[in-house]
């Protein structure tokens, strides 16, 4: 595996632990397939020219992707991306547009039954018991609603929050749920760019879940930790 040399871990700094959730703590696309298709069906019982013209899944998200160009007021907001590319798709193919509230909020309830990565849950548990843990997250998942929310202090979306990673602000709100300093923080995430340099931009220290192992990217900073698993994240926290 092709990993960067990691920074030291200061195991002993760390008094609080906020932690990403889209392919941290579960994959996403398999999600977001199951769920683009049960809003498929839905599409055809209750907006049948809207389904037949836009089958293809792929071609829908490519709508929802586009609308990061088109209202970049809601790049924050990925329920509203959602939310207005079917209202789009809706009013083009003549069915009523109403109808994206409700096609939205089942496209939404699928999206919140994840599967979580084998490791994920014995590593809450165990980090549940040592810090308060925060759900730092600039995807649409609840914590509550997913069934974790018990092992969660305080959880944080970027379409709540007003912005997301890899401001530094979002960072700081969870550290300050936390009743924490940023340099107390120990961020943990998947994502090189929005975790990891977002993480360490706001004075945090980073922990990178490399599951594929990718190579690192960052051409100037790199974590603290490299792990291929959460479990190993709780081997090194000790």
């Amino acid at each position: 595996m092709n990993t960067p040399l990691s920074l030291a871990l200061d195991a002993r700094r760390v008094r609080a632990i906020t932690i990403d959730l889209d392919d941290t703590l579960w994959p996403i696309w398999p999600t977001i397939e199951r769920a683009e298709g049960v809003l498929a069906a839905w599409l055809t019982a209750h907006a049948p020219a809207t389904a037949a013209k836009w089958a293809d899944p792929v071609a829908l998200r490519e709508v929802r992707n586009q609308m990061h160009l088109t209202r970049p007021d809601l790049a924050h907001d990925l329920s509203a991306l959602r939310r207005e590319s079917i209202r789009l798709v809706l009013t083009q193919s003549g069915d009523d547009p109403a109808l994206a509230e409700t096609a939205f909020d089942v496209f939404f309830a699928e999206r919140q039954r994840v599967e979580l990565f084998e490791d994920a849950l014995p590593a809450l548990e165990w980090m549940a018991k040592r810090y308060p843990v925060v759900a730092l997250s600039n995807g649409n998942a609840d914590v509550h609603r997913v069934g974790l929310g018990r092992h969660f202090h305080a959880a944080f979306s970027a379409r709540e929050f007003g912005v997301g990673k890899p401001d530094a602000r979002i960072f700081h709100a969870a550290a300050d749920a936390a009743g924490v300093r940023a340099d107390e923080v120990l961020h943990v995430g998947d994502d090189i760019d929005l975790d990891m340099v977002g993480a360490l931009g706001a004075g945090m220290q980073g922990a990178w879940v490399n599951r594929g192992g990718l190579a690192w990217s960052h051409a100037t900073l790199r974590p603290h930790v490299t792990v291929v698993d959460l479990m190993a994240l709780c081997r090194e926290l000790g």
